[in-house]
């Protein structure tokens, strides 16, 4: 039976679930955000929050000399950001700190909440996505809206959808920086030994069909690698469970006992331990993709530029393969938000920031370098990326695939560590062949308490 999270709300909520809106009327209601500051973890309350900067005048006020941003770099991506910052303060004589503050988003994530109240928080952070909404119900982040709205930032130009990720209660909380989606790579010089048509497959039976062969051209290789780090395994797994029906929750209702996501457990489970179309690389499954261990994989498309530099053989790219629900893919990577704590002056700096390596030209620049989305459509249609494409088709595959993308499911992206529960999960399948049902009742009793734990006090 599927197991209902928070009944009490439910029953309260609109007729489509507590949207993300009516969750911080909630809220409101209740006591505003320091009531959910257990969701993210450290309670900050007190510290100063979003809502008590939101009126701020910005025409009186000047922006600060320097600032600091911290970031993990995402895709290798460090010398593209020292450069988009040596252009900023070429044109604005603002100097801009980077930061290493952490090897992935968790850990820039967990470092700035530990920053709460503290003279040691940036100016600018990484808001990934399963972490931004943790910050901004601790009131760690500002909303951006009224700050944009002052500099003429034209946010209509951001791809609606990746720009409206951010938005809750009004107002949007980050920017999309490096933006991606899962992608399929294949080996195309191997693909071609396989006889096999120079193109993804269509949908993950067909994937399963062209295995043999695949293996047969790489000397008895499994023809596909897959990661299974957190923040990784249970998003890219959302392709093969929203193509079979399943989903991890329906708003609060977790559903890990769906017989459709139980159904994808073991498709999954059968591609490793049956089939042997699959293999859970026990390194780096982007490394083994690189080397020609594997024939294909799935991995970023912040990887992209990397992939292509190692790889001694032609990159395919490919639209994730479909179900038989259909074509589904997750959107993910990390924005970039404007912490709460620090000063207007700081905030108007790091919104200036914000709006040069959002345009078009910039976000053309870190596209090109990273193989990240172009997040403005006038720079993903523009002469610079069109030139990109015309190079290197692999890099419009990403832009093209936005039209198969959803919104994430909140047992992922609301509650604390429901990311992690599920990354244990999908292990538990992929490592242990544990029958599917077994590994997510755990996931789901996991889950469940910490939203009793750390979320339904507090609603």
């Amino acid at each position: 039976m599927n197991k209902r999270l928070a009944p009490a709300v439910a029953a309260a909520a609109p007729a489509g679930g507590l949207t993300r809106r009516s969750m911080l009327a909630l809220a409101g209601l209740l006591g505003g955000t320091a009531a959910l500051a257990a969701c993210g973890g450290p309670s900050t309350a007190g510290t100063g929050g979003a809502m008590e900067t939101a009126g701020t005048d910005w025409a009186s006020i000047n922006a600060a000399g320097k600032i600091t941003w911290w970031s993990n770099h995402p895709g290798a991506s460090k010398p593209i950001e020292e450069e988009l910052i040596r252009r900023f303060t070429a044109k604005t004589g603002i100097e801009v700190e980077l930061v290493t503050a952490g090897a992935d988003y968790d850990e820039v994530a967990q470092r700035f909440q530990a920053s709460a109240g503290t003279n040691n928080v940036p100016d600018l952070v990484g808001a990934s996505d399963v972490w931004w909404f943790r910050y901004m119900i601790n009131g760690q982040i500002l909303p951006v809206d009224d700050v944009a709205a002052h500099l003429g930032i034209e946010t209509a130009d951001y791809n609606t959808g990746l720009y409206n990720d951010y938005e809750f209660n009004g107002n949007h909380w980050a920017f999309p920086y490096a933006r991606s989606t899962p992608l399929f790579y294949y080996n195309r010089d191997l693909f071609a030994a396989a006889g096999l048509p120079d193109r993804a497959p269509k949908t993950w039976e067909e994937y399963n069909s062209w295995a043999p062969a695949l293996a047969e051209a790489n000397g008895g290789a499994v023809p596909m690698a897959l990661g299974s780090d957190t923040s990784w395994s249970a998003w890219w797994f959302c392709n093969i469970m929203w193509g079979m029906g399943g989903q991890y929750s329906k708003d609060w209702t977790l559903t890990l006992d769906d017989p459709r996501t139980l159904e994808a457990g073991e498709f999954l489970r059968g591609m490793i331990h049956e089939r042997r179309s699959v293999a859970v690389s026990a390194a780096d499954y982007v490394a083994d993709f690189t080397a020609g261990v594997s024939a294909c994989t799935i991995a970023s498309t912040g990887s992209l530029s990397g992939i292509m530099e190692a790889a001694k053989f032609d990159v395919g790219t490919g639209f994730l393969p479909e179900g038989p629900a259909g074509p589904a893919c997750p959107t993910g990577g990390t924005g970039i938000a404007i912490a709460a704590e620090k000063s207007p002056e700081q905030q108007l700096a790091a919104a200036m920031f914000l709006q040069f390596i959002g345009e078009p030209e910039q976000t053309a620049y870190f596209s090109a370098n990273t193989g990240y989305m172009p997040v403005r459509t006038s720079a993903a249609d523009g002469a610079e990326m069109q030139a990109v494409y015309a190079k290197a088709p692999q890099f419009r595959t990403a832009v093209d695939q936005l039209g198969t993308t959803r919104v994430q499911d909140w047992a992922r992206s609301f509650v604390p560590s429901g990311d992690q529960h599920l990354t244990t999960a999908l292990e538990k399948i992929m490592l242990q062949d544990t029958p599917a049902a077994e590994a997510f009742a755990a996931a789901s009793d996991a889950i469940a308490k910490s939203f009793e734990q750390n979320v339904e006090p507090y609603l």
